[in-house]
Protein backbone atom coordinates (compact mmCIF):
# COMPACT_ATOMS: atom_id res chain seq x y z
CA UNK A 1 0.00 0.00 0.00
CA UNK A 2 0.92 3.33 -0.53
CA UNK A 3 1.41 6.52 1.84
CA UNK A 4 -1.61 8.00 -0.25
CA UNK A 5 -3.86 5.28 0.33
CA UNK A 6 -3.04 5.03 4.31
CA UNK A 7 -4.29 8.60 4.33
CA UNK A 8 -7.55 7.56 2.29
CA UNK A 9 -8.16 5.11 4.51
CA UNK A 10 -7.63 7.09 7.73
CA UNK A 11 -9.84 9.43 5.78
CA UNK A 12 -12.42 6.97 5.82
CA UNK A 13 -12.19 5.50 8.83
CA UNK A 14 -12.24 9.01 10.43
CA UNK A 15 -15.69 9.97 8.87
CA UNK A 16 -16.94 6.52 9.79
CA UNK A 17 -16.47 6.91 13.43
CA UNK A 18 -18.69 8.37 16.14
CA UNK A 19 -18.57 8.55 19.96
CA UNK A 20 -20.27 5.90 21.13
CA UNK A 21 -20.83 6.58 24.85
CA UNK A 22 -23.81 9.42 25.81
CA UNK A 23 -23.85 12.88 25.91
CA UNK A 24 -22.19 14.89 28.82
CA UNK A 25 -20.70 11.83 30.20
CA UNK A 26 -17.31 11.44 31.28
CA UNK A 27 -16.73 8.08 28.41
CA UNK A 28 -18.33 10.91 25.96
CA UNK A 29 -15.21 13.30 26.46
CA UNK A 30 -12.61 10.49 26.60
CA UNK A 31 -14.17 9.15 23.17
CA UNK A 32 -14.21 12.82 21.63
CA UNK A 33 -10.86 13.37 22.43
CA UNK A 34 -9.99 10.31 21.00
CA UNK A 35 -11.47 10.91 17.84
CA UNK A 36 -9.90 14.38 17.76
CA UNK A 37 -6.59 12.95 17.78
CA UNK A 38 -7.05 10.89 15.03
CA UNK A 39 -7.94 13.65 12.74
CA UNK A 40 -5.11 15.47 14.25
CA UNK A 41 -2.79 12.78 13.42
CA UNK A 42 -4.68 12.52 9.61
CA UNK A 43 -4.29 16.54 9.25
CA UNK A 44 -0.66 16.53 10.40
CA UNK A 45 -0.20 13.19 8.07
CA UNK A 46 -1.26 15.25 5.30
CA UNK A 47 0.53 18.34 5.71
CA UNK A 48 3.98 16.20 5.60
CA UNK A 49 2.96 14.28 2.41
CA UNK A 50 1.87 17.57 0.96
CA UNK A 51 5.40 18.96 2.08
CA UNK A 52 7.28 16.26 0.59
CA UNK A 53 7.80 14.37 3.48
CA UNK A 54 6.57 10.79 3.11
CA UNK A 55 8.38 9.39 6.05
CA UNK A 56 6.68 11.73 8.54
CA UNK A 57 3.38 11.23 7.23
CA UNK A 58 3.58 7.93 6.73
CA UNK A 59 4.46 7.88 10.75
CA UNK A 60 1.71 10.16 11.43
CA UNK A 61 -1.16 8.21 9.42
CA UNK A 62 0.23 5.06 11.26
CA UNK A 63 -0.32 6.53 14.91
CA UNK A 64 -3.57 8.19 14.05
CA UNK A 65 -4.47 4.32 13.13
CA UNK A 66 -3.19 3.21 16.69
CA UNK A 67 -5.01 6.28 18.17
CA UNK A 68 -8.27 5.36 16.18
CA UNK A 69 -8.35 1.17 16.44
CA UNK A 70 -8.06 1.42 20.63
CA UNK A 71 -10.56 3.92 20.74
CA UNK A 72 -13.07 1.45 18.86
CA UNK A 73 -11.17 -1.62 20.67
CA UNK A 74 -12.37 0.25 24.10
CA UNK A 75 -15.76 0.65 22.82
CA UNK A 76 -15.51 4.67 23.27
CA UNK A 77 -15.74 4.91 19.57
CA UNK A 78 -17.53 2.94 16.78
CA UNK A 79 -17.31 3.10 12.94
CA UNK A 80 -20.65 3.01 11.02
CA UNK A 81 -18.71 0.99 7.88
CA UNK A 82 -15.66 -0.68 8.56
CA UNK A 83 -12.84 0.81 6.22
CA UNK A 84 -9.61 -1.35 5.12
CA UNK A 85 -6.49 -2.03 7.10
CA UNK A 86 -4.00 0.09 7.48
CA UNK A 87 -0.92 -2.93 7.35
CA UNK A 88 -2.91 -4.44 4.14
CA UNK A 89 0.27 -5.64 1.92
CA UNK A 90 3.05 -4.55 1.95
CA UNK A 91 4.21 -0.75 2.41
CA UNK A 92 5.70 1.30 -0.87
CA UNK A 93 9.65 1.54 -0.59
CA UNK A 94 10.57 5.25 -0.39
CA UNK A 95 12.71 6.95 -2.75
CA UNK A 96 16.24 6.88 -2.14
CA UNK A 97 16.83 10.44 -1.25
CA UNK A 98 14.48 9.26 1.61
CA UNK A 99 16.60 5.97 3.37
CA UNK A 100 18.47 8.00 5.79
CA UNK A 101 15.43 9.83 7.49
CA UNK A 102 13.48 6.45 7.20
CA UNK A 103 15.99 4.58 9.19
CA UNK A 104 17.34 6.76 12.01
CA UNK A 105 13.34 7.77 12.48
CA UNK A 106 12.28 3.78 12.07
CA UNK A 107 15.31 3.37 14.90
CA UNK A 108 14.27 6.07 16.74
CA UNK A 109 10.62 5.39 17.24
CA UNK A 110 11.94 1.58 18.13
CA UNK A 111 13.57 2.88 20.86
CA UNK A 112 10.34 5.63 21.85
CA UNK A 113 7.97 2.54 21.94
CA UNK A 114 10.32 0.16 24.11
CA UNK A 115 10.86 3.34 26.59
CA UNK A 116 6.94 4.09 26.71
CA UNK A 117 6.20 0.58 27.68
CA UNK A 118 8.37 0.18 30.64
CA UNK A 119 7.27 3.84 31.47
CA UNK A 120 3.79 2.84 32.36
CA UNK A 121 1.74 0.91 34.61
CA UNK A 122 -1.66 -0.19 34.21
CA UNK A 123 -4.19 2.03 36.30
CA UNK A 124 -7.21 0.37 36.88
CA UNK A 125 -6.53 -2.45 40.16
CA UNK A 126 -6.37 -6.45 38.85
CA UNK A 127 -9.18 -8.31 38.48
CA UNK A 128 -11.34 -6.11 36.89
CA UNK A 129 -12.06 -5.77 33.22
CA UNK A 130 -10.41 -2.28 32.76
CA UNK A 131 -7.11 -4.18 33.84
CA UNK A 132 -7.60 -6.56 31.64
CA UNK A 133 -8.03 -3.97 28.43
CA UNK A 134 -5.10 -1.99 30.36
CA UNK A 135 -3.09 -5.28 29.77
CA UNK A 136 -4.46 -6.28 26.72
CA UNK A 137 -3.65 -2.59 25.45
CA UNK A 138 0.15 -3.43 26.42
CA UNK A 139 0.38 -6.96 24.73
CA UNK A 140 -0.76 -5.10 21.31
CA UNK A 141 1.88 -2.55 22.06
CA UNK A 142 4.06 -5.15 22.39
CA UNK A 143 3.19 -7.36 19.30
CA UNK A 144 3.43 -4.49 17.06
CA UNK A 145 7.02 -3.66 18.62
CA UNK A 146 8.03 -7.12 17.95
CA UNK A 147 6.82 -7.35 14.36
CA UNK A 148 8.70 -3.64 13.80
CA UNK A 149 11.55 -5.28 14.77
CA UNK A 150 11.06 -8.06 12.76
CA UNK A 151 10.10 -5.45 9.71
CA UNK A 152 13.12 -4.22 10.25
CA UNK A 153 15.54 -6.81 10.73
CA UNK A 154 13.96 -7.74 6.71
CA UNK A 155 14.89 -4.48 5.60
CA UNK A 156 11.22 -3.52 5.20
CA UNK A 157 11.63 0.06 7.11
CA UNK A 158 8.71 1.44 6.18
CA UNK A 159 6.55 -1.67 7.51
CA UNK A 160 8.80 -1.06 10.65
CA UNK A 161 8.44 2.72 10.87
CA UNK A 162 4.60 1.99 10.78
CA UNK A 163 4.11 -0.75 13.03
CA UNK A 164 5.99 1.59 15.93
CA UNK A 165 4.23 4.05 15.19
CA UNK A 166 0.82 2.23 15.19
CA UNK A 167 1.58 0.54 18.96
CA UNK A 168 2.58 3.96 20.44
CA UNK A 169 -0.49 5.21 19.70
CA UNK A 170 -2.32 2.31 21.06
CA UNK A 171 -0.37 3.21 24.44
CA UNK A 172 -0.98 6.85 24.15
CA UNK A 173 -4.53 6.88 23.31
CA UNK A 174 -4.73 4.10 26.54
CA UNK A 175 -2.44 6.30 28.61
CA UNK A 176 -5.27 9.61 27.46
CA UNK A 177 -7.74 7.30 28.08
CA UNK A 178 -6.89 6.54 32.11
CA UNK A 179 -6.00 2.88 31.64
CA UNK A 180 -2.49 3.98 32.30
CA UNK A 181 -0.42 5.88 35.05
CA UNK A 182 2.88 7.21 33.69
CA UNK A 183 5.31 6.05 36.00
CA UNK A 184 8.59 8.05 33.60
CA UNK A 185 9.26 9.94 30.68
CA UNK A 186 5.96 11.60 30.73
CA UNK A 187 7.32 13.48 27.17
CA UNK A 188 6.69 10.21 25.51
CA UNK A 189 3.01 10.79 25.52
CA UNK A 190 0.24 13.11 24.39
CA UNK A 191 -1.37 14.34 27.76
Amino acid sequence: MNIMECQIRLSCAVSETHVSAPEDTHYHRIAASLREMVRAYESDGSVFYNSGDPVNALASYSYGFGWLHFGVSSGLLAITRPCACPFTGIHEMLQPPFRAKLEEKASRYERLLDRARTSVICAPDPGTTSHDFAQRVLCIAGLYARFGVYRKNAGKLEDALAHFSYGHGWLDAGVTAGFFRIMTERDLFCV
